[in-house]
């Protein structure tokens, strides 16, 4: 069966002036317009398509890759707003809306905001919510402390900084344990911390400092060996840099390194990291 708001691999049925045109199952023959056809595609074969509706509320193929998919977030920019909502620019010629009945607060033309998409049951359309406690889970009880999880940063909070987790949960970061600046629509990696007594998800950019060394530690020596067994990432490079190849903060990595050089496993200099 097709989903709406979802890429899906169609069989071709038929080519006419305006397109292809692709078996849509219980959405009947679905168009491939014109513009989105090459030689190369013929009767028979099969294709991964997006589907949407169009400006006239049609279901359309299209192989364009938008921003997001139904049941997934995304940070996407308020292009318009009117009486029915404000819509958002996903990459489709047709702009995603968010009902006003679907907006946390009051949405601005020129802001971007963190949305969920979804199939609204009444209308048959793909539309989008702010209200992502409405769509996510708060329960972390299928998650374990110190778990790797993959996080998207969404809202500030008076404790920090609230994230959704693996685009399915939502948690929380606290002010003291972030290192650098983070930005609405971030995507980094995370480990849950814990889950509290009322299910609630508490997270975490670093493992405890005794875990992460270990691991770190690895890190590093697998960096060395894929580089030829030498970095000129030293104890003084830019904090962006280090963050960007380990994903620590430059004091984690500069205590990472004086333990390796303490066990004879690495040399250091002003300008590089060699492998012992």
């Amino acid at each position: 069966m097709a989903d709406l708001g979802r890429f899906n691999n169609l069989r071709i049925i038929r080519r006419t002036d305006i397109g292809l045109f692709l078996d849509g199952g219980e959405y009947g023959d679905i168009l491939l317009p014109r513009r989105y056809v090459t030689d190369a595609m013929q009767v028979g074969d099969q294709l991964d398509v997006f589907l949407y509706n169009d400006s006239e509320d049609r279901i359309v193929a299209t192989t364009l890759k938008p921003l997001a998919q139904v049941g997934e977030c995304a940070y996407l920019k308020a292009v318009s707003i009117n009486r029915f909502g404000a819509f958002m620019e996903w990459g489709l010629p047709k702009d995603l809306l968010v009902p006003h009945a679907e907006q946390q607060k009051p949405m601005q033309q020129g802001y971007s905001y963190t949305v969920y998409l979804f199939v609204d049951e009444s209308s048959e359309r793909i539309a989008a919510s702010t209200r992502l406690e409405d769509w996510l889970s708060l329960d972390g009880g299928d998650f374990k402390p110190r778990q790797p999880v993959k996080l998207m940063i969404y809202a500030k909070s008076d404790l920090g900084f609230k994230a959704i987790i693996n685009g399915s949960h939502l948690g929380q970061l606290y002010s003291n344990e972030v290192f650098r600046p983070l930005h609405y629509g971030e995507h980094v990696d995370g480990y849950i911390k814990q889950v509290r007594a009322d299910g609630r998800i508490d997270l975490m950019l670093q493992l405890p400092s005794h875990l992460e060394r270990d691991q770190l530690g690895d890190a590093i020596i697998e960096h060395l060996r894929q580089n030829g067994g030498v970095t000129d990432l030293t104890d003084k490079s830019p904090p962006d840099s280090i963050y960007q190849a380990f994903g620590v903060s430059k004091a984690s990595y500069k205590k990472a390194l004086a333990r390796l050089y303490r066990q004879r496993r690495i040399d250091i200099d002003k300008h590089q990291v060699t492998l012992l």
